[in-house]
């Protein structure tokens, strides 16, 4: 078991750390336990590459394969740039960026961090006015020709601060406050989950009245 943990751990810095999820996993670490326990074939994530795969076949001892197309193909890193004369503020593809790079706040103006953007494309589905695009930034460059182990090992601290503080949230949003810790009990579960129902209506009605609002000045000339 140490001995496969410790392969995992080197899995792990042999991938880019995009955490894009194409691989079918929740993030590289997970891809990386998943090869490690063999779990998961070592071709199935775009974004290393080619050469990723020959990295994995070595470290492995498994024969290089052709990476998977049904986890997407290899091609240059792309970058995600939000139109911002559009966008609305919902802070949807806040939370969804793993590595935090996109700034700004609710009802304001969001914009990328072009040097960490890591080009993982989950910001575009959350986007509900679809003013976000990719643009490819690396010209023929790709895999590991386009990435660097200083840029894979910089989004890993990201993500891993992106992911403590999305289980802070909940946890803080599910909690009562201090001064309600004495006298709660196992019959206030239910009014914390109404809590954060309602915290979560409330949101959905954020950003309902901005889509209005977008889909107005769209339709006006």
């Amino acid at each position: 078991m140490t001995l496969t943990r410790s392969l995992a751990d080197v899995i792990d810095e042999a991938l880019p750390q995009t955490q894009c999820t194409r691989c079918g996993y929740a993030d590289c670490r997970a891809y990386a336990e998943g090869i490690a326990f063999d779990a998961a074939p070592i071709n199935q994530c775009p974004p290393g590459g080619a050469e990723g795969i020959s990295r994995l076949a070595l470290l492995t001892g498994r024969p290089a394969l052709p990476l998977n197309g049904s986890n997407g193909t290899e091609a240059p890193r792309a970058l995600a740039v939000i139109d911002e004369a559009w966008c609305i503020g919902c802070t949807l593809c806040l939370q969804a960026c793993p590595v935090d790079c996109i700034v700004g706040g609710a009802k304001q103006m969001h914009t990328v961090v072009a040097d960490l953007c890591t080009g993982c494309e989950l910001c575009l589905p959350v986007c509900p006015v679809d003013c976000i695009a990719l643009i490819p930034v690396t010209g023929l460059r790709s895999g590991w020709q386009a990435w660097t182990a200083d840029q894979a090992n910089g989004s890993r601290r990201r993500y891993a601060i992106h992911k403590a503080r999305l289980e802070r949230d909940e946890r803080t949003l599910l909690e009562p406050p201090a001064a309600d810790v004495e006298p709660t009990t196992t019959a206030d579960a239910p009014d914390r989950a109404s809590t954060a129902m309602q915290a979560s209506q409330r949101r959905q009605a954020t950003i309902e009245a901005a889509l209005a609002r977008a889909r107005a000045a769209r339709a006006r000339p």
